[in-house]
């Protein structure tokens, strides 16, 4: 009986041994992946930007511009957001653009795209994700959390350019899983298209994947663990931010874009997201291009393929 009791105490603290590891671990890979905080493993660029981009003609454009304006709101849970504005050259051109930055990014960085767009006549928003930049935040949510933020924004365009502005959304990296994830909720009808570029299919396999890639561990059970934790720290499971699922609730428009050298997010989710939607769709595989790296590869051939969507699709939804 004895040895019987001694098994057991033996079993129960092997298993207590277990569980507090792996809640350590998990707590671990939250602060090394969901707490914003300087990454080691980005190598210098945050994915989706290009963070050296001082002297350029187009981050002087972006930073200098007399019309910049900042916008401020506030989100569902009491976080305070910011964003850039920059209006079209010419005025009551009625369309704006909202464009999503990628992880450990923010809209300073994305000075390429906003020019992008501004040239092709449009009112610029480049807002800040929640933890990134200028807003306030303690945690990434991945795109998840951050499409209710985007709904916000969508309100503000038509709060302050009218009723009748027509809106294209714009996301990469986890910018473009933000954007994608955002075209599964009631949009209104100014939203009229929506462009992604090399975002990932869902939180728990992009997370996993670079679980195997960055310690070559298996993705369970430290991921289920750091789900968990995730939902106690910042009110959400990994299985919740899912762009598969938003995309097949998604009637807008949509491109998508992806290199087929990207090992970042892997290319291979191109064609699952989409396959995702039965929306208008169009894609395109950039020969070459590394993660997020499409528009550096030849910039203007992207800004052809963008203006070319954007003129078939981008049209207020009474036309």
């Amino acid at each position: 009986m004895t040895s019987v009791k001694l098994r057991w105490k033996i079993a129960i603290g092997v298993a207590v041994l277990a569980i507090a590891g792996l809640g350590y671990a998990g707590n671990y890979f939250y602060d090394y992946a969901v707490v914003p905080s300087e990454k080691d493993f980005l190598e210098g660029d945050t994915p989706g930007t290009d963070e050296n981009q001082t002297g350029s003609e187009a981050q002087n454009w972006f930073t200098d511009a007399a019309n910049r304006e900042m916008w401020q709101l506030t989100s569902e849970d009491d976080l305070k957001l910011s964003a850039i504005y920059l209006p079209a050259e010419e005025k009551n051109q009625g369309k704006t653009a909202i464009i999503a930055h990628g992880y450990m990014g923010n809209a300073e960085t994305m000075a390429d795209y906003a020019k992008m767009y501004h040239d092709l006549g449009y009112n610029v928003l480049v807002p800040d994700a929640r933890g990134h930049g200028q807003s306030e935040g303690d945690y990434i949510g991945f795109g998840w959390h951050e499409r209710k933020d985007y709904l916000q924004w969508i309100d503000e365009i038509l709060a302050k350019n009218g009723s009748e502005e027509t809106i294209t959304l714009y996301g990469i990296s986890m910018g473009a899983a933000t954007v994608m994830m955002t075209s599964g909720e009631d949009l209104p009808k100014n939203v009229t298209s929506i462009i992604e570029d090399c975002g990932y299919t869902n939180v728990n396999e992009e997370l996993g994947y670079q679980l195997d890639q960055l310690f070559g561990l298996p993705a369970f059970p430290l991921m289920n663990v750091t789900s968990l934790v995730t939902k106690i720290r910042a009110g959400y499971f990994f299985g919740e931010a899912d762009a598969v699922k938003q995309l097949q609730k998604n009637t807008r428009p949509i491109f998508f874009i992806h290199g087929d050298a990207d090992t970042f997010v892997p290319y291979a989710m191109l064609d699952i997201l989409y396959n995702a939607t039965d929306a208008p769709k169009e894609k395109w595989v950039v020969s070459g291009a590394e993660h997020a790296k499409s528009y550096k590869t030849d910039p203007a051939l992207y800004k052809e393929k963008i203006a070319a969507f954007l003129e078939k699709y981008d049209h207020p939804a009474s036309e």
